[in-house]
Order: C-alpha cells, then structure tokens, then sequence
C-alpha cells in the first residue's frame, strides 16, 4: 500500500473529507482508511459510499475503520480494527475471505495477537510524537518498529508522527509502508505533501529491493 492515508475531516478546513482525499489520489495514493469515528452511523454511511466511488475512480483501495456493517454495505476493500473493536478472526466470518483486514497495535504483544487472529496487515505507533496519539503513550521509536517488524508474519505499517524525514529509517527498520493522518490531511497543499511521500517511500522501497 505504500502509503496509507487515514482521514481526519477536523483537519480539514471545511471538513470536506472528500476533497483532500481527491488531492491525495491525484497525488498517487492508492489507499484510504475512512476513519471518522465521531459520525453519526446513518451520515458516516452515505460519506463511505461515495467515498467508494470516488476511490474506484483511481483503481484506489479503501478500509472503513471499525465498521464492519458499512465496509460490507458500500463494497468497501477491507475493515480497519482498534483493540477495542470486533477480533479479527470474528470479522472475517462475517466479511468472508475476500477482504482486507487490519489491526491497529501499539506494540509487540499486540501485533502478535492480531496477526494470530487472522490480520492481514498492521499499523503500528505511535512510532514518533504526534497529538492524535498521545492517549496510547510514549512514542515507540524505530528500533521498536523493528522488533515488530521481525517478528510478525504480515505487513507492517508505520504511523504517529510520520513526516518525510523519517521515511529512511521506517522503511529500513522493515515497514511495508506508512500510515499518515495530519501529515497529509492538515497540510494547506495536501497534493503536494501526498506527492512528496508516495516518491519517497517509492524510493526508499526501491532502494530496499536493489540492495
């Protein structure tokens, strides 16, 4: 996935999710988490509908965070989970084979788990400081992401506090990728900020594979 871009409309000046999202594809992100987790059930699913739409548009993946009902209504590419939500392996005998799974970890214990429980993918953090984040404690820093890294049998993917400069270390600590929120979203050219990441892990990525 690259770059795996998870929505915030309180970053957003209008809170038009949808258009820094369109910013985002155009920028060559190819994977959405539509993550609002303040919307009433019945708005959150109309917005997940055209979010479907307008992520099919560009061939673009898209996860709906905890919903499990709304990913399956709008035809949605996969279910995002928190520690608090539904377990994987329950999810998947209700999305069935077909759809991505992942699971939010905050450290080793917890990737472990979700994976054993039938994840596709982790995101992991915060790996550096960021305010969205501060409730699940001290950043675990690069070296932790590599522990994790090493030690699970599926994708991970580095979030809390991303910025361009990091993307080096995370890719070399193992990451599949990179989970970014106000990296993207709060930024006021959110095309260019989206740019500037997918070339980097890019980048990085290819760099990893000629090595």
């Amino acid at each position: 996935m690259g770059v795996y871009l998870v929505t915030d409309r309180q970053l957003t000046a209008d809170r038009d999710v949808l258009r820094p999202v369109r910013q985002a594809l155009d920028a060559g992100v190819r994977s959405v988490q539509l993550r609002e987790k303040d919307m009433p059930p019945r708005e959150l699913f109309y917005l997940a509908r055209r979010m479907r739409e307008l992520t099919s548009e560009y061939g673009a993946t898209l996860l709906i965070n905890d919903r499990v009902d709304i990913a399956i209504a709008v035809g949605a590419d996969g279910v995002h989970l928190g520690q608090k939500s539904m377990p994987p392996n329950e999810a998947r005998t209700v999305v069935g084979p077909g759809m991505l799974i992942g699971v939010s970890a905050h450290g080793l214990t917890e990737a472990l788990a979700a994976v054993g429980s039938g994840a596709d993918f982790i995101t992991l953090g915060p790996i550096f400081h960021t305010e969205s984040k501060v409730e699940f404690g001290e950043p675990l820093g690069v070296e932790k992401l590599k522990t994790v890294c090493a030690s699970v049998n599926a994708p991970v993917y580095a979030i809390g506090g991303i910025k361009r400069e990091h993307i080096s270390g995370v890719m070399l600590a193992g990451a599949a990728g990179i989970a970014v929120i106000s990296a993207v979203m709060g930024r006021p050219d959110v095309r260019a900020s989206a740019v500037e990441l997918v070339e980097e892990v890019k980048a990085r990525r290819l760099r990893r594979v000629s090595e």
